[in-house]
Parts: C-alpha cells; structure tokens; sequence
C-alpha cells in the first residue's frame, strides 16, 4: 500500500508516522507513507495556501491552487483508489470502512486546516469525506492519522500476532473483552480463574459473554444496527 498525505503541517504528522505499528509497518516495506507540504505548491513568494472566504466571516479556507497542483501532480504518477478529505460533516468512520479501505493499493488524503477548504476541491478533486467523530479539530492531520494507523494495522503482515486484530473492539460490532496479564493477583484483585484455567473452549465463552455485556451496557446502539 501506497499512502500520499497532503498537508499545510507536515511536522504534525512526522512523530506518529514514526513511531510504533506504523513505523515497522514502513521498515517492512508494507506501506509508504509520503507527507507532502502543501506550501510547495503555492505561486507566490509568501508560500500562501490559505484566504478569507467569499462572503465574509470568520477563519480562512484553504485554497484551491496548491491544492490541485499537489493533487494532479500525484495523480500523474499513478492511480489512486480515493482521494479522501478528512472533515467534520463528512461520512462517520467504521471499523468496516477500515476494512475496506486496508484492502486499497493507493490512498490520498487531504488534511483541510481553518475554515476547510474550497468547495471546488471537495466537487472536483476529492472521491470520499471522512469524519472520525462528531466534534472539530483544528486540522485534519490528527483525523488522517486516526484513519492511517486503524487501516495499516489490517495489512497482513504489519502485527506480529495476525490473529489479534480479528478479537478487536468492533470488528463484529461488540466490544473487545476485559483483558488482564501477570500477575494474577495485584493488590487482592484477581484474575477471573476461567483465564487461568487453560480450558480454551469455556474462555472463548467467557468472553463471548463478556463481549455481549459490555456492548449491552455501553454501546447498546451496535446491537440494535447489527
């Protein structure tokens, strides 16, 4: 997988993509992630990528030439599967979306800043909008990396365990389980002993269960679109 990051902040993003999952996923030549400065596609000499919107009100919008610019130029080198814009009203992000989008050869994502960007980006250059939640950030760099690091941890070979993914919360709309490691008493609290029992087939049980419970009690919504 190829992953292109279209930013006005690229040192945003430089200590995430660093570190971690998505660090050894790169050194395992599993996924290239390349950031691109935004500003480098500006046309004058102040390296302007922003203005005050048409209209008036507050903040300003990202604007449109650097953003085509750096987008077209990608676009020459090959093909790309989306283009995704990371933005508040844009379609929530899912753990089935992640699926979807881990199995994608080639990703842009474009990181809006401000007040956003134009909408001639989103009706012309942009294929998919994404929203990890319902709420504002200042930019959409923290987004995009949201959504990096949830889809590059789904491609074969990035986890060490590849069986842990397929247990984590969401991916059949429930809940991970409790989890718990050494030692098994800490302080009088103990380990449920069905996890000490070595009985495989009663501890998956055991956190089918636990699943279910805790879904019910905190995300009851899964159960009832499931």
């Amino acid at each position: 997988m190829r992953i292109d990051v279209v930013t006005g902040f690229p040192r945003l993003l430089e200590g995430p993509l660093n570190e971690s999952i998505l660090r050894r996923a790169q050194d395992k030549g599993l996924v290239t992630i390349l950031v691109h400065d935004l500003r480098e596609y500006a046309t004058d000499r102040h390296k302007t990528i922003d203005d005050t919107p048409f209209g008036g009100g507050a903040g300003m919008v990202l604007k449109p030439e650097p953003v085509f610019a750096s987008i077209e130029a990608l676009q020459q080198e090959r093909r790309y599967d989306e283009v995704i814009y990371l933005t508040a009203d844009g379609e929530p992000y899912t753990q089935a979306a992640a699926n979807r989008l881990s199995l994608a050869e080639n990703l842009v994502f474009l990181c809006g800043h401000y007040k956003g960007i134009d909408e001639r980006i989103r009706k012309t250059l942009v294929t998919r909008e994404i929203s990890i939640g319902d709420y504002v950030l200042t930019g959409g760099e923290l987004a995009a990396l949201v959504v990096i690091d949830s889809l590059v941890r789904l491609l074969p070979g990035v986890l060490n365990d590849g069986e842990s993914m397929l247990d984590d919360s969401f991916q059949e709309r429930l809940l991970g389980a409790p989890q718990y490691t050494r030692p098994a008493d800490f302080r009088g609290m103990k380990v449920p002993e069905v996890l000490l029992s070595g009985n495989h087939a009663q501890i998956a049980a055991w956190r089918a269960e636990q699943q279910r419970q805790r879904t019910v009690e905190r995300r009851k919504d899964l159960l009832e679109h499931s």
